[in-house]
C-alpha cells in the first residue's frame, strides 16, 4: 500500500494539522524563534517549518511525543551542555511534548545561528 505525504503550502497549515495542545507548542516555537530572528523569512522546506536567513537557520516539526528542532550541527554543539538531558543527534534534538519546552534556550540557539549566519561571507548567488 502506498503512503500519501501531505504537501503543506505553509506553516498555519503545517501547525493546524495537530492536535491543538501540539498546535499551541508549535506555535509557541514559531513565535520564540520569529521574535529571536525577526528578519528571517518561514517557509516549509523539507516537509517541515523553516525559518530562512541567509540561507536555512532553523527547522521545528511536531511528532506524536515530541516536538523536533534542527538548528543545524553547529547549533547542536554550541550548547550541547544544556541540550544533553534531550534525545538528540548530530543536528537534531527532540523536546517531549510531555515536559516543558525549553522556549528560553530555543530563543538562545536561534540567536546564536542568526550571529552564525551574519559572520559567514554571503559569496553564493
Amino acid at each position: 500500500m502506498a503512503m500519501t505525504r501531505i504537501r503543506f503550502i505553509d506553516i498555519d497549515n503545517y501547525i493546524g494539522s495537530f492536535p491543538e495542545k501540539t498546535q499551541k507548542l508549535l506555535q509557541e516555537v514559531r513565535e520564540t524563534i520569529r521574535k529571536a530572528a525577526p528578519e528571517a523569512g518561514q517557509t516549509i522546506n523539507y516537509g517541515i517549518p523553516t525559518f530562512k536567513f541567509r540561507g536555512n537557520l532553523v527547522h521545528f516539526a511536531g511528532f506524536k511525543s515530541h516536538i523536533g528542532f534542527y538548528p543545524t550541527p553547529s547549533g547542536i554543539e554550541a550548547f550541547k551542555k544544556e541540550l544533553s538531558v534531550y534525545e538528540g543527534a548530530k543536528g537534531s534534538v527532540k523536546f517531549p511534548l510531555d515536559k516543558p519546552i525549553p522556549f528560553e534556550l530555543i530563543e538562545r540557539i536561534v540567536k546564536f545561528r542568526v550571529k552564525e549566519s551574519l559572520s559567514k561571507k554571503t559569496d553564493k548567488k
